[in-house]
């Protein structure tokens, strides 16, 4: 017996959608155009050597051509970039038309304003029900602690709020 006999797919994905997560841009050049998706499913999976993983629809028809890339860029989108999640999302032909975003001379692509980024190749991929769990080797990586990651929650995109500053003598 499959899952899929067990649960009800909307019910699956509502109880999954519990579990907050970040939103990643996954991106590379392609011939001489950026190409990428956003993926809900990173994580960082080892420190030596460094990895990172993404989980990709089978459905995807981006994956194939950026699967064959030198490089991919993993940017973790910012607290201002919900428009850029949803673009990336859509399946329209320019995902990357009005974006502002800068690749890297081996082809990884990075969106600017995001609060960390990670210049991978892949390392190695399994097929798992309807999904590929993709493995990445970081080469290299920045980030910018002042921006505030989207965080992705009950089928919503949200922002994380800092704690107020503690203002001196109050309880």
């Amino acid at each position: 017996m499959s899952l899929a006999d067990t649960f009800e797919p909307l019910a699956l994905r509502r109880v999954f959608g519990m579990f907050p997560s970040g939103v990643a841009a996954l991106a590379a050049l392609i011939g001489d155009r950026p190409r990428g998706i956003s993926v809900s499913s990173f994580t960082s999976v080892s420190l030596d050597p460094p990895m990172v993983l993404v989980c990709v629809g089978h459905t995807s028809k981006t994956w194939p051509l950026l699967s064959e890339a030198e490089r991919l860029g993993i940017s973790i989108l910012g607290a201002q970039q919900e428009k850029v999640c949803r673009q990336l999302a859509e399946p329209i032909a320019d995902r990357f038309s009005g974006l502002d975003w800068h690749a890297s001379d081996d082809g990884a692509v990075f969106l600017d304003g995001a609060s960390a980024w990670f210049n991978c190749s892949l390392d190695q991929r399994w097929s798992a029900g309807d999904h590929d769990i993709v493995v990445l080797r970081v080469h290299d990586l920045n980030s910018d602690h002042t921006v505030m990651p989207l965080v992705f929650h009950g089928s919503r995109l949200h922002q994380l709020h800092p704690e107020p500053k503690e203002t001196p003598g109050a309880m």
